[in-house]
């Protein structure tokens, strides 16, 4: 995690600088903002719609698993499986393989709340890097996602994906941004290059 860490400092840094020096500022967006804002929200109002059709993904694997949690002959089933419980209870290869699609989910939610406040503050100071490190935090989400519902239990094939650690980054990186942005519009100023 510590390589994690500072891969995601060193990005941020560099990225701000880059920004800084050589993309022309300009205040042509709301409240004298750039008008590059607007990308940060509109990446994150398509990873609202994908999360809502992923969860969907939850309901059909419920409905999947308790049939064939049925078929092969466990007991309890639907108390088991059943709403309202948040997870299947019990270590069949049913239950393990549909928890793994539930917690594909709940995980979005783990981080994806502070992505968007810290992404939201981060664009007003670096709109470009913030819109690129979300990307790379949009892209690294789904191929985590899809990796852990698509597990049949397994929960180590959750990064089987080659994006999936990028996650990490762009999460990482938009916590810097946001921090940085914040401590520029405390100070006024711009506190970096």
């Amino acid at each position: 995690m510590a390589t994690v860490l500072l891969k995601s400092t060193l990005l941020t840094l560099g990225a701000t600088y880059v920004e800084n020096k050589y993309v022309p500022s300009n205040t042509d967006g709301p409240f004298g903002t750039s008008s590059w804002i607007g990308l940060t929200p509109a990446l994150f109002t398509g990873m609202s719609f994908w999360a809502l059709t992923h969860g969907m993904k939850v309901g059909k694997a419920r409905n999947k698993y308790i049939e064939l949690a049925k078929k092969d002959g466990e007991k309890d089933v639907d108390e088991r499986y059943g709403l309202p419980n948040l997870y299947a209870q019990g270590t069949s290869k049913h239950a393990r393989a549909f928890n793994c699609v539930q917690r594909s989910h709940q995980h979005i939610f783990e981080t994806f709340t502070g992505a968007v406040v810290a992404g939201m503050a981060g664009a007003v100071s670096y709109p470009i890097t913030t819109a690129a490190s979300t990307l790379v935090y949009f892209v690294g989400r789904v191929s985590l996602s899809n990796g852990y519902a698509a597990a049949d239990g397994d929960a180590t094939k959750r990064y089987s994906s080659p994006f999936a650690r990028y996650f990490w980054y762009g999460l990482l990186c938009n916590i810097f941004l946001g921090l940085i942005s914040s401590a520029n519009m405390v100070a006024g100023k711009k506190i970096l290059w």
